[in-house]
């Protein structure tokens, strides 16, 4: 009985350590920069990970002097896993530890592009971006939720913000729905 037990014990160790190493905080940041490396967006989920704006800054240069030229899709740098794409002037970033995977990075990474595209009218360009800042951040908000994936399907994240193809884009209302539906969710959340 103790030659079957000691395997199968041997397993669940072997399972448990699995566990405790994946987490549900798969990104560690989120950012969009210009064509000259300028930041117009950021967000970082892990605060150990670059806790100053100066770290942060010197980060995505980092990042952009690496890949601003390159037509790869993934790079990897300072221990961090990095899937991107660019757009006219535009770069989209995320970052995930070393031993993420890269196809779940990469679905945020589509998520986002797709959303905005629609939210921009397929017009993912610098000063579209910059006049439509509101509902960038609502579609990066319902994406991820400080580093969990919350969703990956831009048709999904649309529907949430309240936006539709054929409508202006946010209006006051609809932010304030999803703020609303936001502080629903933590209050639930909260009382669970």
């Amino acid at each position: 009985m103790t030659a079957q037990t000691c395997p199968r014990q041997h397993r669940d160790n072997t399972m448990d350590s699995l566990a405790l190493e994946l987490s549900l905080y798969t990104v560690k940041a989120v950012f969009i920069l210009d064509n000259d490396g300028n930041r117009l967006l950021s967000k970082y989920y892990d605060p150990e990970l670059y806790p100053s704006m100066k770290e942060q800054r010197s980060f995505e240069k980092n990042v952009f002097n690496k890949t601003h030229k390159a037509d790869n899709e993934i790079a990897f740098l300072e221990g961090m896993t990095i899937v991107y794409k660019s757009s006219i002037d535009l770069f989209f970033y995320v970052v995930g530890s070393a031993q993420e995977n890269e196809l779940m990075l990469m679905a945020v990474l589509n998520c986002l592009f797709e959303s905005l595209s629609q939210i921009l009218r397929k017009n993912v360009e610098r000063r579209c971006l910059l006049d439509n800042m509101d509902g960038v951040f609502l579609v990066v908000d319902e994406i991820i939720d400080g580093g969990v994936i919350l969703e990956s399907d831009p048709q999904q994240v649309l529907e949430k913000v309240n936006y539709r193809a054929d409508d202006n884009p946010l209006t006051e209302q609809s932010v304030a729905q999803v703020l609303q539906s936001a502080k629903e969710q933590i209050k639930w959340s909260i009382l669970k």
